[in-house]
């Protein structure tokens, strides 16, 4: 339903129009990817017949969230985890493979298990495999603190769509899911840095939308932090471009692992708040940094990235 009405608002008052040509520009945006992105697609139908590869070239964060612990093996089915690190100039023969090992690939992802802009590796990767595989999607996660200086290389490298996790609008809120953040050669803590991240995650949005990138914001939903936040999250980066949002419940960890994770009605009231704003992501399947395949039904990924793991870092810096 596309209709959109804030409170003490007139269907047809400016602010309702407004908020209404958004959103319908928006699923306009989405339609040409139903069916071939898995992240991206309105139907579960769409989900589960588009299949995607992620390259874990990524070696290092810039941000420190609470609830987040990046590891290296071939067990845990969650974002941040592969079973190596691989070079970018590995990634053109690696899609090659992956293509023989699974034709129904429409999208090449970069997704950690570090961030993305935190270093040059995803997009000297993309830059490389879109010579050669300019008709793939490629797609991108970040964290968002580099993205609008990012932002023009990442539309030349061939990325179409981009998702960006912000998990506050509300520097106070950020301040309680991420310890510190290292920008510009500085590490910054507390709301100091949160007031950078938070800023620059919706400059960046409103930057890659004014040059054609499709948006996807993932938000984490955290009980007692975040959790009547989501509106407000919601509302800020549809204003800035983003086209769709998926609320993923945390997985426990790290030094959040004393909140429990949200149940269906806290997931359900979140959604609820988000479907306000913008379209709605209900199907995620927390994937590998390392996933090949369609999600949930096929996984390629030990044939891909069988070999040994081998010895990794991972850093913050």
């Amino acid at each position: 339903m596309l209709k959109i009405l804030q409170p003490g608002n007139d269907e047809g008052s400016p602010r309702a129009c407004t908020a209404q040509r958004m959103r319908m520009h928006a699923t306009g945006k989405l339609a040409h990817l139903d069916g071939r992105h898995p992240c991206f697609s309105s139907t579960v139908e769409g989900h589960n017949k588009a299949a995607r590869l992620h390259l874990p070239v990524s070696p290092a964060c810039n941000i420190e969230c609470r609830f987040c612990r990046r590891d290296f093996n071939s067990t845990e089915h969650r974002p941040g985890v592969a079973r190596q690190l691989i070079r970018p100039e590995e990634t053109p023969s690696i899609v090659e493979r992956a293509l023989e090992l699974c034709p129904e690939i429409n999208v090449v992802g970069i997704a950690g298990p570090g961030d993305t802009l935190a270093t040059d590796h995803a997009l000297r990767a993309f830059e490389l495999i879109h010579r050669s595989h300019p008709r793939l999607i490629k797609c991108l996660s970040t964290n968002g603190l580099r993205l609008e200086e990012r932002a023009e290389r990442i539309a030349a490298a061939g990325v179409e769509t981009i998702t960006v996790t912000v998990n506050a609008v509300d520097p106070a809120i950020q301040a309680q899911l991420c310890t510190g953040i290292r920008y510009r050669g500085k590490r910054l803590e507390g709301v100091e840095g949160a007031k950078v991240l938070t800023g620059n995650q919706i400059a960046g949005i409103r930057r890659a939308a004014q040059l054609g990138l499709t948006i996807k914001v993932n938000t984490v939903l955290t009980p007692g932090i975040n959790d009547a936040h989501i509106g407000q999250i919601a509302a800020a980066v549809a204003e800035a471009g983003a086209t769709i949002m998926n609320v993923i419940p945390l997985l426990p960890q790290h030094e959040l692992s004393h909140i429990p994770q949200p149940d269906f009605v806290q997931l359900s009231q979140a959604r609820g708040e988000a479907e306000k704003h913008l379209d709605i992501f209900t199907h995620c399947n927390r994937c590998r940094a390392d996933a090949v395949g369609i999600p949930g039904k096929t996984d390629y990924s030990m044939q891909l990235y069988g070999r040994p793991i081998a010895e990794a870092t991972f850093s913050h810096g």
